[in-house]
Parts: C-alpha cells; structure tokens; sequence
C-alpha cells in the first residue's frame, strides 16, 4: 500500500470553489496518485474549466446529476489507487492532509476508513466535524459540530464513521460494501456506508488533519433544503438496518422533530419528506435479510448504546439532528431509482 492514495472530487456547479480545492490539493506533502473530478452535470463551465486550466485532472462528465453517492461510485471505480480520498469541491486541505490519512489507514490494517477534523472555511476556529457518530433513534451527529476548536478534538482514535466531504477511503473495501448506497441522493450515504462497514468487521479511524469546508455551500440550491433530505433518509436508513426493538427510540425522536416542524411552519414540507422516506423504507426493507446474513458484528455492538436526549445526547443548537457537511449536487432527490 505504498502508492500514492487517489483523489477523487464529486463536482455539481462548483466552479467557484474548484481552484481552491484542487491548488490544496496540488500542494498536498504527499503528491496524489492522480485527481479524478467525477462532474455531476454542471451547466455552470465547471468541465470547461477543468480541461483548460487543470489539464493533469481527469475528468469524468456525467450527462446528468444522479447525486453525490453515484458520483462518488463512479471515482472510486474509476481510481486506480488502494487508498481514495474523498473531497468536496468546497473544501480546502492543509498541506499534511494526505500524508497523515494515509499513514492513519497503513497504521491501522483493520481500518477500512479514516476521518478527519473538518473545520469551517469562513472562521477557522469552529469544529465542522471530527468524526461521526451513530444513536439509536436514528440521528447521525458529528462530534464537535459548531464548537470551537479548543484541543478537544487532537486526539487520534477510533469513531463511528466519517463525513464524506473529507475522508480517506480503503477502495477495496467500500467496493466489496457494494459502494455508497445510491438511494439516498445525498446526505447519510456515508453513514449507510460507515455502519455496512462495521457491521463487517472494519473500523474508522479519527486523525485531526484538518479539511476546511465551507459548510451549507449547496444547500440554498436544494429544490427542498437539507432538512428534507435528512427526514427522508434517517427513515431509510433505520428501515435498513435497524431492530423493531429500537423503534420507541426511533419513534420519540421523529415525533421530537415533527413537533419542532409545527413550530417552525413548515409541517407541510416535513410530513412530504416523512412519506417519501416511508415509500423508500418500504422499497427498501428487503434488503434487511441480506445485510444481516454479511454481517460479522452484531448491530447492538456497530451502534453501542448512547444518550439521545439530554446534554450528553451529542447534539447541537441550531441544526436538525442527522443532518451532515453539506455535499449536496443538487438534481432531483425525490426520485426513488429502482423502486
């Protein structure tokens, strides 16, 4: 595994951050194999761009957005690398960023993926994510998220799962996880993809090298915002994987968010974004029987128990539980592929 780890960008309309994102990426300490952006459609002359001004750049132009996880399949297919990272287009990597992810998964054999310490572009002060971690009533929180950076979170260690945004993936073993999971669009494809992950046996790594991401960056060009995306999906992913016993955690924390929705005046939206997630859920309830015959780890152990109400909960004011760093390609994520 001493070649140099792959890069591979997910882009949808991103041209004003590319530049940003690929000169960090050519000053990385250790140099990248090679950078492959997968464009999701972009009609704002991303690809053009791309070809004039970073020819080293492979491209791959998709005709049509189908989301981040099918981008993000599509480079790690086409990566030749062991090690891929994964990188939004709205993410600038400090110069040892490479270097130390790749040293975290060569350290750690029995680690399919690594984390890293996302902190925000505008005000580099404040935790975007180190790492993530998975409740039992369905909610995915980041550790840190919206506090400051303050030593806390400069430990190396194991976590959950990591944000997509920035990460380092052990391509072969994502590929036999049978990649991101496509019907979530965007937003918990990887924590679908953290916890298939453990539930065969891998592990996540955290090493606070530090990606600074913009944060929300796409979000304003979602047809109906993140919380949709992250209502829908919490419901798919607990219809995949989770225990009918575990349903009264689930079931306090959607009736939490259902209230908090009639508060907020957009009761409408979120109850929409509940029966898509529910028409998935069905769609996808098959698939139970057979991730459960792969797996080598007990669910109850992939997702120990965990606060989710209180202090101790791991939540964060001003932000819908589950939600996740915003990697969002825009398109259309009320369509259900395959149902």
């Amino acid at each position: 595994m001493n070649a140099p780890p792959s890069v591979v960008i997910p882009n949808w309309n991103g041209l004003r951050w590319l530049d940003g994102c690929l000169d960090a990426v050519a000053r990385q300490e250790l140099a990248p194999g090679e950078v492959v952006v997968v464009d999701n459609g972009s009609t704002d002359g991303s690809v053009a761009h791309l070809r004039a001004a970073h020819p080293e750049v492979r491209v791959i132009a998709l005709t049509a957005n189908t989301g981040f996880a099918h981008a993000a399949n599509v480079g790690l297919r086409a990566a030749a690398g062991e090690l891929v990272a994964l990188v939004n287009t709205d993410v600038v990597l400090a110069p040892d960023w490479l270097e130390r992810m790749a040293q975290t998964l060569r350290d750690h054999p029995g680690a399919a993926s690594a984390a890293c310490k996302m902190l925000s572009l505008q005000s580099p002060s404040i935790v975007y994510d180190a790492g993530d971690v998975l409740r039992r009533d369905g909610v995915c929180e980041q550790r840190g998220r919206f506090g400051a950076d303050d030593g806390r979170w400069d430990e190396p260690g194991e976590v959950f799962g990591a944000c997509a945004g920035a990460a380092l993936y052990r391509r072969a073993a994502v590929l036999a996880a049978d990649g991101f999971y496509e019907r979530y669009f965007a937003y918990l494809e990887d924590v679908d993809l953290a916890l298939r992950l453990r539930l065969t046996g891998w592990s996540c790594r955290y090493e606070p090298a530090v990606a600074l991401h913009a944060g929300e960056g796409s979000s304003h060009r979602l047809a109906r915002g993140s919380g949709y995306l992250v209502e829908r999906n919490t419901l798919l992913l607990v219809a995949r994987f989770f225990p009918l016993r575990w349903l009264p955690m689930v079931a306090y924390r959607q009736l939490s968010w259902l209230r908090r929705a009639a508060r907020e005046r957009r009761l409408g939206a979120h109850l929409h974004a509940a029966a898509t997630g529910l028409a998935l859920a069905l769609c996808a309830y098959p698939d139970r029987r057979r991730l459960r015959a792969g797996a080598r780890v007990a669910i109850e152990a992939a997702v120990p128990v965990r606060p989710f109400r209180g202090p101790h909960a791991g939540g964060h004011p001003d932000h819908i539980p589950g939600g996740h760093p915003d990697h969002i390609p825009g398109g259309h994520p009320d369509h259900i592929p395959g149902c």
